[in-house]
Formats: C-alpha cells, structure tokens, sequence
C-alpha cells in the first residue's frame, strides 16, 4: 500500500506531530470525503506500508521525525512545491528564502533522488508574467540545483466549483467576501492562454535540461512533449520502486483527474484543514469550514479532524503489502 500525506492538505507542515503519533499507533481513521458516513480504519505498519508520498510546501516541521521514520522502516519521498509568489498569493507561508534553505537542508538529509520539485500552479497575471516566470525559474533552478530528482509542473486551473471571484474564499483568506478582495483576485488569477503555456513550458523544459533536471507536467491536457515536457506521475511507481529496489505491483489510480498518471494509493488527509491559505487552492471550501475543523483537530487523535460518533460505524480497511520482492542482480 502507497500512502499520500496529503492531496488534501499540508501534513508535513501543518500537521506532522498528529501524523507521527498516528505512524506510532499504527493505523489511522480517515472519512472518505465525498461520504462523511463512511469511515475507515487503515493500519500504517511497515509491513503494510510499501511507500509514503509526503506533499508539502515546508516539510520543515516533518523534518525532525525523519530519522524516527527511516529507522522504524518506512520509505518516503516528497513533492516538494516552491514558487516564487508572495503574501498575496499564499499568505500563509513563511518567507521564500528560508523554505529555499529548507529545501536544500531536505536535500542534504535525504538525498536529491527522494525529492520531486513541483514549480506548480504557473500563475500568469500582469506582475508574473512570462518574463517573470522565467527569471524567477531559471534563478530557483540554479539555487536548487543538485537537490532534486525531478521538476513537476502545472498551470492554475480555474476549478469549476469554485470559480474566479471565490478562491480567496475557500482558502480561508480572512477578507473573503469582501469586493475589493474578489476585484484583487480577479487581477491575480485568470486562465493561461495557449501561447504563454507554450512559451514557458518551452523555458522550463530548455532551462532544467541543461542542468541535467527533466521537466514533467501534472494533469495538463496539453501534449507538451514536443517541447520537452514529459507527462508527470505524482505517486509514481518507477520512482517508488527505484527507493525500495524492487517491484510494486501497482494499478493506475483511476480516481483521478484526466490526464493523471499517479498510481493508486490511499490519502490519510482532510480537507480544509490547511492553514497556508494559497489563494487558488482547491482544499479549502470557506474560513468558517477551516476553523471549525481546526478547533476540532486533535494531535493525539485517530482521525485529522474530529472524532467517531456514536452510532458511527468504522471500516477495516483491507490494506496489504504490493512489494514484489527485490531486484535480482546479476551475476
């Protein structure tokens, strides 16, 4: 079994001392939600645990427990995203310099193979615009270079159920409602045209490969590969299974969006639930949501968020090991 920390939210940055108590504990109760009534309870054994996809924007308060993860016999990696945006854009984010430290510190810890940098959403407006982008990538990619395997990519998507004028909204960003605000969204966020996907992902792809970094992007519908971009699997089983040094015997996630190439794996998070606040994500539906999730969240709890009910029934979770064995090596 893959397990992804998390689609849904930040875990490593927002929630990692409930994560590991709940790696202590070995299993964890999650909500299915699309279903709040069904509940499962999924064991986190080593021996059922064949690989952990952390996703982060500052794993920095994961950091500490990597040691204690690596010697109680889990394999990781992370999707590690870093963008050159400010406060308007993801308010709740420390300072860019010290995550780009923190990437590095990452790097050093656990290898650049265990880190997959995702430059993602591509954000176009009047201020970051394709020139921008294109300094701004070209400097992180010589700053981090030697500390990543990868580079994923996308460009923001205007989700239908949120729709422009209702980012900031969702995200928790505390001025939400306000006119002024949605005016300032509306300057902030609007769909890439075909010409400036192209143009950058022609950057991108030129810039990282001759620094030896390939460039993939994530659900884009897009066929950019004759620009050099490659289709992106977030939970990926080659990379997977180069970590572990055998095979998984895994199935294409058909639970995903189109265009996807993740392979199946099961996601421990909740969402609105993330305090980064990132003005077009898609985890958080309103402040009012987040806060009475948080106020509710418990770090020594089973579930992220709240608790089982009364009357509430919990699936076990049929969960077991996809490790096909090691690679043979030649004689």
């Amino acid at each position: 079994m893959i397990v992804s920390v998390s689609r849904r939210t930040d875990i490593p940055c927002r929630h990692s001392e409930w994560f590991m108590n709940r790696i202590r504990a070995g299993y964890v109760v999650v909500r299915n939600p699309m279903n709040h009534g069904q509940i499962s309870r999924i064991p986190l054994s080593p021996e059922t645990v064949d690989g952990i996809v952390f996703w982060s924007k500052d794993p920095a308060p994961l950091m500490p427990y990597l040691k204690e993860l690596s010697d109680r016999g889990y394999r990781y990696y992370f999707q590690f995203t870093l963008t050159p945006y400010g406060k308007n854009l993801e308010p709740g984010l420390r300072d860019k310099k010290e995550i780009e430290d923190c990437f590095r510190e990452l790097a050093r810890e656990i290898g650049r193979e265990r880190i997959i940098w995702r430059y993602d959403p591509v954000v176009v407006n009047e201020v970051l615009n394709p020139a921008y982008h294109k300094r701004e990538f070209a400097r992180l990619c010589r700053e981090l270079q030697g500390c990543m395997r990868s580079i994923t990519i996308s460009f923001v998507d205007m989700y239908e159920k949120r729709g422009i004028g209702n980012a900031a909204q969702r995200s928790g960003c505390p001025e939400a409602g306000s006119d002024a605000l949605r005016l300032r969204e509306e300057k902030l966020l609007r769909p890439v045209n075909k010409e400036e996907m192209e143009e950058l992902a022609a950057f991108f792809s030129r810039t990282a490969s001759s620094m030896g970094i390939p460039v993939n992007a994530c659900c884009e519908e897009a066929d950019l590969s004759a620009l050099g971009v490659g289709r992106a699997a977030c939970i990926d089983k080659a990379v997977l299974e180069e970590i572990l040094g055998g095979k998984l015997r895994l199935k294409p996630d058909k639970g995903q969006r189109k265009g996807c190439g993740c392979y199946e794996s099961v996601d421990i998070g909740a969402y609105n639930t993330c305090r980064n606040g990132c003005i077009y994500c898609y985890a958080n539906h309103s402040p009012r949501s987040l806060e009475e999730n948080l106020r509710k969240a418990d770090k020594q709890g089973e579930l992220l968020v709240g608790s089982v009910r009364e009357g509430e029934k919990v699936r076990e979770r049929k969960a077991v090991s996809c490790f096909e064995g090691q690679y043979e090596l030649p004689l």
